[in-house]
């Protein structure tokens, strides 16, 4: 029923019908190209009502970069953390010995997203995708460069200068965000470690596979800033290093991924130099 009722919020909410063509058209007018590697975050209510739905919308990306491009989203998985630590919902602590003891190990192929929207978890899903080895932080990828940009990914640095957030980096990949704002921005925690590598650190717990067993174990992770995402956005629009324009009926900006980290570095390095150790 829930879900009816927001399909029927979009439907009001739409001026037209949106379509795998539409789409695809209006990807390569804002500047999607034929063999880009392109990191998409996207919000499918935010596009209008589409036939098709996260089909169309992954047939029309396709479309915009095929034959020799790569596509890549976030995957993660912010449920495989240590129960301690959550907040929506939280949990009664009497049930964290018990749910650290019996939580599914990460596994690429079976392991859902969460709040990544569902055009990211039917990625996940779509044959020959690839994932990174990561329990809560991953990131999928298909087409030539697909293993290459998952195939390392450290458990304490998930989005450092041997993530898939420095390859993405390394490629000058294009960062679409369709229908979803900065603060959603994956590559800018790659800023945030060049920025900041003394980042202050918090211990998590992720259930993984070793030596074919499962077993809990504890990490330090760097306490990202995500607050700070939107107004670096605002900035990189304002500079004119990010277009904007409308796919579907969602407000998308596209950038160069090399550019927004080396902008955002060239500000937060300067700025925010007691950031590491609020």
């Amino acid at each position: 029923m829930g879900q009816q009722m927001a399909e029927e919020d979009v439907v009001k909410s739409s001026e037209k019908v949106v379509t795998r063509e539409t789409l695809a058209s209006d990807l390569k007018a804002l500047g999607v190209q034929t063999g880009d590697t392109i990191l998409v975050h996207s919000s499918l209510k935010a596009i209008g009502w589409t036939v098709g739905g996260p089909v169309a919308v992954l047939q029309a990306l396709y479309d915009a970069i095929s034959p020799v491009g790569t596509l890549v989203m976030p995957s993660q998985s912010q449920d495989l953390t240590d129960p301690s630590g959550w907040e929506n919902p939280a949990v009664p602590s009497e049930w964290h010995a018990e749910i650290r003891s019996s939580m599914p190990a990460f596994n690429r192929e079976l392991t859902p997203t969460r709040d990544m929207g569902r055009v990211a978890e039917l990625f996940r899903t779509w044959p020959g995708v690839i994932r990174s080895e990561h329990p809560t932080c991953s990131f999928t990828a298909f087409g030539p460069e697909s293993a290459f940009i998952t195939h390392v990914q450290p458990l304490t640095d998930p989005f450092g200068d041997t993530s898939p957030l420095s390859r993405l980096y390394e490629l000058d990949a294009k960062v679409l965000l369709l229908g979803v704002s900065f603060d959603c921005c994956t590559a800018l925690h790659l800023a945030e470690r060049r920025s900041w590598p003394a980042q202050k650190q918090v211990m998590e717990g992720s259930p993984i596979m070793i030596d074919g067993h499962r077993t809990w174990v504890e990490y330090k992770l760097p306490l990202l800033r995500t607050e700070l995402f939107a107004d670096m956005g605002a900035q990189m629009v304002i500079a004119g290093h990010a277009r904007s324009g409308f796919i579907g009926t969602a407000l998308s900006h596209i950038m160069s991924c090399r550019k927004l980290v080396d902008f955002a570095c060239s500000r937060w390095s300067v700025g925010h130099e007691a950031l590491p150790n609020d």
